[in-house]
């Protein structure tokens, strides 16, 4: 197979002129070209103002692979094509009686278990949380009638807290195993839009991911494995420094000697409870910050120009990233073209936000997260668990600027900027539900982070123009960019002084989003499942 990188092609071309793009670029017949799939594609707008081209890398099979790459041996656009599939490391044996145990259902958890199903270990999965159905009404309780489910939520149940998202599915990982071609290719499967495998940002949405994620779950279930809802582990059973089994809210005991903890980040009772039993965690750097609104045809024409609205490119995103004068990184995060603020809380009398959208990303806003990079050394020293207290104050004062009533506090951006405090909405329409209750939002972050982000909206408003208008909206806040604390692992994969443990994904410090959750859960599968191997003989 050869790879061809960086074919470009004009914006509205037609469907066959990739063919007869491949057969120039190559110098051959068109009958030498025997079959060609599109790996990637990715469009340049830095010509926005002339012409937009989609830059294509083709994976193809021609009569004769060898003379053509010899013929382009000096070309660094034509290689031999990757190696992309995916084989199991591992097969578990007939008469195997243990069985390991994934704590955790969201992405991490998802492929650790679909992982094992695969390779016939039999996991048995424990979420706190409810299926995917339940777990979307009770979300939707908070949104439209302020009613909090504290363990059935944004962040907790089927699908974790991917699945209230924009479901981006791009990441920038190191990958030299293409663990996420896997993982996008069980999405297709599991009946998730097949032009994931090669558009350059691919996204699924909520309202898509929850019957993809209940799919993989039927999956998980017809292989062998137990998929248990509402079973939260509240204690571990650790001997001589060896995981042994886990302690269910009922007080039942599941014995095993291999657990992935797929925790997600917003387990902080969990994290708690790894601290007391001494398993080895650690603070970690984060962002706290707002959300900000905009009007989504504000962005496309910062971005798209000429071509904003063009159906082949649909809602454009940004990326940006400020150093203040204070030596503060401000950057945006989690940008949701198209989609709505969310109220993202698990706990009583908080309040977080989070950025969602559909599939379509056709809501009149686009969101983003701008927050504030923060450090266990400068801003909250004080042990591991310091930066989830940090979290839990600055989300219970944000609870009281809204009301007291899941309203999240607000502010315009003119206003913030120079320091008065809210009263009336502009143009811009806020998205997030509950509700936002205009005001002040300087008490709501600490003072450096209020004084970065000030220095840093104008700024961006250079890159991108009307960024900064006065009737953009800033909602708060954004506290839950990544876990505050890491589990930290050694090589095997395995706790640092727990053996058996598998810390893996978002929760433990070691993935960002949906793709590299179900990377990483990918990788500690097979760490498990060859350990269990490797134990037997």
């Amino acid at each position: 197979m050869i790879r061809i990188n960086e074919l470009a092609l004009p914006l509205d071309h037609p469907t066959d002129a990739i063919r007869s793009a491949i057969v120039q670029r190559l110098a051959i017949e068109d009958a030498d070209l025997i079959q060609f799939t599109v790996f990637k594609r990715s469009y340049d707008a830095r010509k926005k103002s002339t012409e937009i081209k989609f830059i294509y890398i083709i994976d193809l099979e021609t009569r004769n692979d060898a003379e053509i790459l010899e013929r382009f041996a000096d070309d660094q656009h034509i290689r031999v094509a990757p190696d992309t599939g995916y084989y199991p490391v591992a097969q578990a044996p007939e008469n195997l009686t243990e069985r390991p145990i994934v704590v955790g259902f969201g992405p991490c958890g998802l492929f650790a278990a679909l992982t094992l199903a695969q390779m016939g270990f039999n996991p048995i999965v424990l979420e706190r949380g409810k299926e995917v159905r339940q777990r979307t009404k009770d979300t939707w309780a908070l949104w439209r009638k302020k009613v909090l489910t504290a363990e059935s939520n944004v962040q907790f149940g089927e699908g974790g807290a991917g699945l209230f998202s924009d479901g981006k599915l791009y990441s920038q990982i190191k990958d030299p195993k293409f663990y996420g071609r896997k993982v996008m290719h069980e999405f297709v499967r599991a009946g998730a839009p097949e032009e994931i495998l090669f558009i350059s940002k691919p996204h699924i949405g909520t309202f898509r991911l929850t019957g993809v994620v209940s799919t993989m779950r039927e999956e998980i279930k017809a292989l062998g494995g137990d998929v248990r809802f509402e079973q939260k582990v509240t204690d571990l059973l650790i001997e001589d420094g060896r995981i042994e089994g886990v302690v269910l809210n009922d007080g039942e005991i599941i014995r095993s000697r291999y657990v992935i903890l797929a925790l997600g980040h917003s387990a902080r009772d969990s994290f708690r409870m790894l601290h007391t039993r001494n398993v080895f965690i650690e603070a970690k750097p984060f962002a706290i910050g707002f959300r900000i609104e905009h009007p989504q045809s504000l962005i496309d024409n910062a971005r798209l120009g000429k071509y904003a609205g063009h159906p082949e490119l649909g809602a454009a995103d940004y990326k940006l990233v400020h150093h203040a004068k204070n030596g503060r990184a401000v950057y945006s995060f989690c940008m949701c073209p198209g989609g709505t603020v969310v109220a993202a809380t698990s706990e009583p009398e908080r309040v977080v936000t989070n950025g969602m959208s559909q599939y379509s990303r056709n809501e009149r806003n686009a969101n983003s997260g701008i927050v504030v990079g923060i450090h266990p050394e400068k801003d909250f020293p004080g042990g591991p668990l310091a930066g989830v207290e940090l979290q839990e104050a600055l989300e219970s004062k944000a609870y009281e600027l809204g009301g007291k009533d899941y309203c999240a506090p607000g502010q315009l951006v003119g206003d913030f900027i120079r320091g008065k405090p809210s009263t009336k909405f502009g143009e811009v329409e806020a998205s997030y539900k509950p509700g936002v209750k205009l005001g002040d939002l300087f008490p709501s972050l600490p003072a450096y982070a209020i004084e970065a982000i000030r220095e840093a909206l104008p700024e961006f408003g250079k890159q991108i123009r009307g960024f900064d208008r006065d009737d953009a909206i800033l909602t708060g806040i954004e506290t839950r960019t990544s876990s505050p604390v890491r589990v930290t692992r050694g090589k095997d994969l395995q706790s640092l002084n727990t053996r058996g443990l598998y810390p893996a994904g978002e929760g433990a410090g070691y993935a960002g989003g949906i793709l590299s959750a179900g990377v990483d859960g990918i990788k500690v599968a097979e760490a498990l499942a060859l350990a269990m191997l490797a134990d037997l003989n």
